[in-house]
């Protein structure tokens, strides 16, 4: 295989594995991007939804959950399955599957009709997204495959905050009188879009030597996430009922049988759904171990931000949406720098996008502190624009890292291990920081909420920063 350092133009031997071209990438990426937003695009949304559907909070929270918690507990399945019966088919059966379910919860006519969708598109969310670093990391080799790495990271971090300025910018345009169900719709041609680009550019890839489905460890990993996950999000808004505490107290004895019965396949020469020594690789091990409490603020802070600023500074959808522009803008930006100085710094440049992101939050917390209910774009550019780019320099970095030691056989393994752990550390935070900030509402009032909030936050960034101290001091 020749490196010609492009993305455009790959030259290969006969007997080289296929190569993703630029065209290929671009239509994965894409496919990666559709599940990330669409965690975040409803947040903007919900009020619209609850009026519109005549839905209660607990069901509203459903909504979130539903998609959240079905997504998180097939991920790594998903990636199992791609590595069993090719890659490519994986992508674009899941994506046929997200553009069906998402028609669905556009014409959802009742708010249980819509949370039914919403866990349906979230396993077609789960089908699709391991395909795509599995197929980077089994298509492109050396200083493509960095540069691949590093967009994913862009377009990953970019889809989170774009995904609810997008949410807003829809509901308020209202196209054809659709409201809150263009949220959904709008999936649909971009969907069949990527379908068109996906059987014309991506490369069919797949394990050398796949192995049988684990059965055991499919059913035990699914019933660990669910035992966490679904109290935590739906706990607060039905009020702690007697079966969220049961369902806790019963995660740490099923996370356990679960890691008894993996690392049982392992030592006996087959292949689990998730080795306990894939977990011997560093990388993987400290990148995953970061990437908890980075992506439990973020979605934390991108949940309290669109609740405190609809309804506490009294925007509406799009200002909401908006406020968090700059964010965006500048994370795109500078995670493109990532690679070069990644070449030159090494993953110091991790600690260095954790003191950056810390000067943000902290910008942000003292702007609503002093001009709190007067919030807006131009009163949050500081801080957004700031705690974007410490963003960018972590995300994307961490991704690579994690992957970066996982043979080509496990790729698809790798990918939905390291997807499940940010998409169940996603679907913490709106439950961990959401909580704690609607708890606070009622005694101090949505400003001195949103602050402490922030400065909770504050604290799960310094943890980042400190742990990114434990990292490979290069990236392969």
């Amino acid at each position: 295989m020749t490196e010609t350092g492009t993305l455009t133009t790959p030259v290969r031997s006969p007997s080289a594995p296929p190569l993703l071209s630029g065209l290929g990438l671009f239509t994965v990426l894409l496919g990666a991007a559709l599940p990330l937003i669409d965690f975040f695009i409803v947040n903007v949304a919900l009020p619209t939804i609850g009026r519109d559907l005549n839905a209660s909070e607990a069901v509203l929270e459903l909504v979130v959950a539903g998609y959240g918690v079905s997504y998180a507990v097939l991920l790594v399945l998903g990636g199992r399955l791609g590595d069993l019966f090719g890659r490519r088919q994986l992508f674009l059966g899941g994506m046929a599957a997200f553009g069906l379910t998402s028609l669905a919860c556009g014409l959802a006519p009742s708010a249980w009709t819509l949370v039914a969708a919403r866990v349906a598109q979230g396993a077609a969310s789960a089908a699709m997204l391991p395909q795509v670093l599995a197929t980077i990391q089994a298509a492109t080799a050396g200083g493509r495959r960095a540069k691949a790495m590093g967009l994913y990271g862009a377009t990953a971090g970019l889809s989170m905050v774009a995904g609810q300025i997008l949410g807003g910018l829809l509901v308020a345009a209202d196209i054809a009188g659709t409201g809150w169900r263009a949220v959904f719709l709008v999936n649909v041609p971009v969907v069949l879009l990527g379908l068109v680009l996906a059987a014309r550019a991506v490369p069919e890839t797949r394990s050398q030597h796949p192995e049988p489905i684990d059965t055991p460890g499919t059913v035990l990993l699914a019933l660990s996430l669910l035992t966490l996950l679904a109290p935590l999000t739906e706990g607060r808004a039905a009020g702690w009922p007697l079966w969220t505490w049961l369902s806790l107290a019963l995660f740490p004895l099923v996370a356990a049988a679960f890691y008894f019965v993996e690392r049982r396949e392992d030592r006996a020469g087959r292949t689990p759904l998730v080795p306990p020594s894939l977990f011997a690789l560093t990388s993987l091990r400290r990148g995953l171990i970061m990437i908890v409490p980075f992506s439990i603020g973020f979605s934390g802070f991108m949940f309290v931000i669109a609740v405190a600023l609809q309804q506490g500074a009294d925007l509406g959808p799009v200002a909401a949406g908006l406020a968090l522009a700059p964010m965006a803008v500048v994370f795109f930006v500078a995670s493109l720098c990532g690679p070069r100085l990644i070449a030159r710094h090494g993953t110091r440049v991790v600690t260095a996008g954790g003191l950056i992101q810390a000067v943000g939050v902290a910008l942000i917390a003292l702007t609503v502190w002093r001009s709190w209910p007067d919030l807006g774009v131009w009163e949050l550019l500081p801080g957004t624009a700031v705690a974007g780019a410490g963003q960018a320099l972590q995300l994307p970095v961490l991704i690579r890292i994690v992957l970066s030691e996982v043979p080509a056989a496990r790729a698809g393994v790798g990918s939905g291990v390291m997807a499940t752990t940010q998409q169940s550390a996603l679907a913490v935070g709106v439950a961990t920081l959401g909580t704690l900030f609607l708890s606070l509402v009622p005694g101090h009032g949505m400003r001195d909420a949103l602050v402490t909030t922030l400065l909770v936050q504050l604290a799960g960034v310094a943890l980042t920063a400190a742990l990114s101290l434990r990292l490979p001091r290069t990236v392969g």
